[in-house]
């Protein structure tokens, strides 16, 4: 939800942008009027829209999972389980957050509200007379002028002259729908009050129908009267934000600015086609965007049942269980009975709700890494297998990857596949032929690197006890450079220490998939048990 509204207002401003600097002088008002409209609602669609074709030019990535690399000696991992749990904290941030959006909508829908009432309490308690289509409101004791919808609100204390110049411009607001246009931008201020660009759309939409109305309006009377009742006082007018009032002082001098302002060239249309750039740009962006890649992602290819263990259940499995490791915090997974006795492992976005007989809990695979789970206690049991034996940690980091560890990114996504064709090759490694003897010297001198330079008094400092983990995950691109690290700890200093260390690694030679250079993805855990 936050990643769309930031997309929004990012969108807006570039459509403002490209408005302010190249079209707002324009005398093309009916043009900039459909700019502004038209842009506002592609703001809004445009971040649900992914066209393949974009999507497709992004260059396909893999993902590594390296033995753990253990600094000590690791004698209680019973403690790791706690170190990665951080999903409550992170949905208790993101409740508040969606609550403030919500009474921000409250508050004002309800000043929506309290306008549109002000604006009926005029339309009952005064008089009203039919002139041609429209509905002419006698308003007693004002001088207000204005208009909403078919209504023409008139103050009973303005002069004949100045009422007929008054109803020919607000006439103009009424037979363009231009009441629509404001309660349009009124809606999507309720929506995302918080968004400044918005009222900056409602600001500039405002000031064109005065000018659409200025321009009609002048056919009918000459320029030196027009000016007079412009300039003449600066009437009294309801302050309220979806109606056309004719006098506001904030917007004469504008309007007599472009009323004496000559008509604009007609080559200067070609000014709109700045639209389109700009619009394939957004569009490129939110193709290959990840988070909306994610959304579009087929989760049911992760489904499986199990019934009776066999060899494809196991690869089902593993594929399950692949791909909620490499996603964990983004999907979990969902596990059912079917009513015939099987078992459904499903996976599902950790925005799904999710159905109250399931409990949540966390897994572990055989090297350490977790993925969050909620399950049927009546149909599963409860425990989870429990973190690796310090033994098996050991083993692991003196052993290279094997099969399953490797994960293919498909269109941006971590989807389980098959290993890296080639992976890429550590300075100092290049000597060797077989794509095994390249994943062992990697896996080893990334070890090297880290366990040299790692800062070993770092969790004594910090007053930290036990074992502490962090997963380190960085790619290693098309140029052999080392981007994108990220990490996770129980503590934020040793999360930061990791991704210190991780920077120290040397340019290498690109992983192949195909004959092609390809991105290659880590996950690196690195287990630390702090000595007395």
């Amino acid at each position: 939800m936050v990643h769309y509204i930031i997309q929004v207002a990012a969108f807006q401003m570039a459509f403002l942008l490209i408005y302010d600097l190249f079209l707002k002088k324009e005398t093309f008002f009916n043009w900039n009027r459909l700019y502004l409209l038209v842009t506002a609602v592609l703001s809004l669609i445009i971040p649900f829209i992914k066209i393949g074709v974009f999507k497709d030019v992004m260059p396909k990535e893999y993902v590594l999972q390296l033995p753990a690399v253990v600094i000590g000696n690791v004698e209680n991992t019973n403690q790791v389980s706690s170190t990665l749990d951080t999903v409550t904290g992170q949905s208790q941030s993101i409740w508040t957050l969606e609550n403030l959006l919500y009474a921000g909508m409250v508050f004002m829908a309800l000043l929506f509200a309290f306008k549109l009432f002000k604006v009926v309490r005029l339309l009952w308690n005064n008089p009203k007379t039919k002139f041609g289509d429209l509905h002419i409101v006698n308003v007693l004791r004002s001088n207000a002028a204005f208009s909403f919808f078919r209504y023409v609100f008139l103050g009973e204390q303005l002069k004949e002259d100045e009422k007929n110049t008054i109803l020919a411009h607000e006439k103009v607001h009424v037979e363009e729908n231009h009441t629509f246009d404001l309660l349009f931008f009124e809606v999507l201020r309720i929506l995302f009050w918080f968004n400044p660009f918005v009222y900056m759309y409602q600001n500039r939409i405002t000031v064109l129908h005065e000018f659409i109305a200025d321009q009609h309006a002048i056919k009918q009377h000459g320029k030196t009267q027009y000016y007079q009742n412009l300039l003449s006082q600066v009437f009294a007018t309801q302050n309220i934000s979806f109606i056309n009032p004719f006098f506001k002082q904030s917007l004469i001098k504008k309007r007599i600015v472009m009323l004496q302002k000559s008509k604009s060239k007609q080559i200067n249309l070609l000014k709109y086609a700045l639209l389109l750039p700009i619009v394939v740009g957004m569009l490129v962006y939110t193709s290959c965007d990840k988070e909306k890649e994610a959304d579009a992602l087929d989760l049911e290819q992760y489904t499986y049942t199990s019934k009776h263990s066999n060899s494809e259940t196991k690869k089902a499995r593993e594929k399950y269980e692949a791909f909620l490791m490499a996603n964990n915090g983004k999907y979990v997974g969902w596990t059912q009975g079917d009513g015939t006795g099987g078992i459904i492992y499903s996976v599902h976005s950790m925005d799904e709700k999710v159905p109250d007989n399931l409990t949540k809990s966390s897994f572990y695979s055989k090297n350490g890494l977790s993925y969050k789970v909620y399950f049927d206690p009546t149909i599963l049991p409860p425990p989870p297998p429990p973190p690796p034996a310090p033994e098996e940690l050991l083993e692991m980091q003196q052993k290279t990857a094997s099969e399953k560890d490797y994960v293919e990114i498909e269109e941006g996504q971590p989807v389980p596949f098959a290993i890296v064709e080639n992976v890429p090759i550590f300075p100092g490694c290049e000597g060797l032929t077989s794509n095994e003897e390249r994943k062992k010297c990697i896996s080893e001198n990334i070890t090297k690197v880290v366990s040299q330079n790692f800062n070993k008094d770092l969790a004594t400092d910090l007053g930290l006890t036990g074992v502490i983990r962090t997963n380190v995950m960085f790619k290693i691109n098309t140029e052999g450079n080392i981007e994108g690290i990220q990490s996770r700890s129980s503590h934020p200093a040793m999360a930061e220490e990791a991704i210190r260390v991780v920077k120290m690694f040397p340019k290498m030679i690109p992983g192949e998939q195909r004959g092609k250079k390809v991105t290659v993805q880590y996950v690196l855990p690195i287990i630390f048990q702090v000595v007395d």
